[in-house]
């Protein structure tokens, strides 16, 4: 059973790995993650070394073969987790002093971490194993991002494409502040157009995991900077929790004159510049609610490689339009948002904006 244990309000918000019966992560040397390669790509804990006992092909051939034979299948199946792990004994494990401390898990923490811990003590390294497996780590990650996102302060920053949200979060963090950057984690920048090219983007566990990981480093009595963001990055799916809390928070609302918008998305969207028409054929389900006749004029403005002005035009006759109807129903207190107008997108300037937003903050409130 995942117990989940929130700390005091001076204390940063780290559910304690304690309710896995285990000792914080970052007090071992090595985390083995003894699954295949095919379970850890599509989640581990943050930090864990893939070791496979065994690699898919034997998995599955034991597998099938378990339900016929079973005293055959265990034959077949040890003797290649034991080759398998010699293997890994010699390529990996020769850096490692005795007194190192290592973490195991497997899928439901059963023969595989058993395998990997026997051997591990064997030797004489010290050795911890997840009950429960990775079963039990997503339990616990799952639990945790409810809770922890109903335990911190959000402060987030909302404005239509361009306005620099991204790069104020980067500004802030740069000025000390706690940031939480979901396109980051996600490794998506949000929008239609938003995949970031040569960068997959994780699995929905993976994301939960890197989530759950950043959202346990924050202090819940200092603020947590975030940008707005829809329900979905690219194919990532926000918590609930998150969501909710977000749409309750405190919202600075972001404008910028359009010159600079422009600029940034050649910078963020350069790689569209030479395949503009590439760029407008993910954009086809827009067809619908931009209309065919603004369309065809930007299908004009791609043919001619007329890059600032589809870019400008793009902005302003649909994301303006579309960001505006989202916060509306998203922000129901945007009235009570805090403007920033900022007059240059330039990371110098970013950052003196976030001086002043955080000196801003610190002023004792006028009764």
């Amino acid at each position: 059973m995942v117990r989940i244990r929130a700390m005091t309000p001076e204390q940063e918000v780290q559910f304690s790995e304690l309710d896995l019966e285990i000792q914080p992560f970052s007090s071992y040397s090595l985390i083995i993650d003894a699954r295949t390669p095919r379970e850890y790509n599509e989640d581990h804990v943050p930090g864990a070394k893939n070791l496979p006992v065994v690699y898919q092909e034997d998995f599955a051939t034991v597998g099938i073969l378990h339900k016929q034979d079973t005293h055959q299948a265990y034959l077949i199946g040890i003797a290649a987790a034991l080759r398998t792990i010699s293997g890994h004994i010699s390529e990996h494990l020769s850096s490692y002093k005795p007194n190192d401390h290592m973490l195991v898990y497997c899928f439901r923490g059963g023969k595989r971490s058993k395998l990997w811990a026997d051997t591990l003590r064997t030797i004489g390294f010290r050795v911890d194993v997840i009950s429960g497996g990775w079963k039990s780590y997503r339990r616990w990650v799952n639990a945790g991002l409810d809770v922890v996102s109903k335990n911190l302060e959000f402060r987030v920053l909302a404005g239509s494409t361009g306005t620099g949200k991204t790069r104020l979060l980067a500004a802030l963090e740069a000025e000390g502040e706690q940031v939480l950057d979901l396109e980051a984690l996600a490794s998506h920048r949000g929008s239609t157009i938003g995949a970031i090219p040569g960068v997959p983007q994780p699995s929905q566990k993976m994301f939960d995991s890197l989530l759950f990981d950043k959202l346990r480093t924050f202090r819940a009595d200092r603020y947590v900077w975030v940008e707005s963001e829809s329900r979905k990055i690219g194919r990532i799916h926000l918590p609930p929790a998150l969501q909710d809390a977000m749409h309750h928070s405190p919202v600075y609302l972001l404008d910028a004159p359009i010159e600079e918008r422009v600029r940034l998305w050649r910078e963020d969207y350069g790689h569209f510049e030479h395949d503009l028409n590439g760029m407008l054929d993910k954009m086809r389900s827009v067809v619908e609610i931009v209309g065919s006749k603004l369309f065809a004029r930007w299908r004009e403005l791609a043919t001619e490689g007329n890059a600032p002005e589809l870019f400008r035009s793009m902005i302003v006759d649909y994301y303006d339009r579309l960001y505006k109807s989202s916060l509306n129903k998203n922000y129901r207190h945007l009235k009570q948002a805090t403007p920033v107008a900022l007059t240059s997108l330039s990371m110098t300037d970013l950052r003196s904006t976030a001086r002043l937003i955080i000196s801003d903050m610190r002023k004792p409130p006028v009764y």
